[in-house]
């Protein structure tokens, strides 16, 4: 088996103040890795510093992209109507499909903001499909010397109820 190691690179999020975060995909060597289109990581930053996220509306179509934090606090909003917080241990999935717009940004409480935000590439016959938004925080399942979260997919029997449209 062939290992490839991909560096990631400092992206700003637009704006004077622009939070950067570190991209690992898409890379001009590498543009998927299965149905993974991009993947990004920020922080840990100070949000008095860095500006936070401050991402205003825009659109997207044809993914899904799955977020959640390991510090801080997030305010999603979307063309669709929904309405929710992305706090740390919880997972936010927006199904763009036909067409979605959505705005991300830091909520004053948040003065430490780190997280990751995967973007997953929607096969064909899912390309289209109806726009939506799953806000879930699953239950801390542990065995022997370890602690987990199941946002996506299963581990050991305990399953996530996030619908993704391809395996992952």
């Amino acid at each position: 088996m062939t290992m490839e190691i991909l560096t990631p690179r400092d992206v700003p999020l637009g704006g004077l103040r622009a939070m950067t975060v570190r991209r690992t995909l898409p890379q001009r060597q590498r543009t998927l890795i299965g149905a993974w289109c991009f993947v990004d990581h920020y922080g840990p930053d100070r949000v008095f510093e860095s500006g936070g996220m401050d991402v205003p509306p825009h659109p997207h179509t044809g993914l899904q992209t799955a977020s959640w934090l390991f510090e801080g606090e997030i305010e999603h909003r979307d063309s669709a109507g929904n309405h929710a917080m992305v706090r740390p241990g919880e997972l936010n999935l927006m199904t763009a499909g036909s067409g979605i717009s959505h705005s991300e940004r830091t909520t004053t409480s948040a003065d430490i903001l780190a997280g990751i935000q995967l973007w997953i590439a929607l096969p064909d016959q899912s390309r289209f499909t109806d726009a939506g938004f799953e806000h879930y925080a699953p239950p801390l399942i542990e065995g022997p010397g370890w602690r987990a979260r199941v946002f996506l997919g299963s581990l050991l029997g305990d399953s996530s109820p996030v619908r993704t449209h391809t395996p992952l």
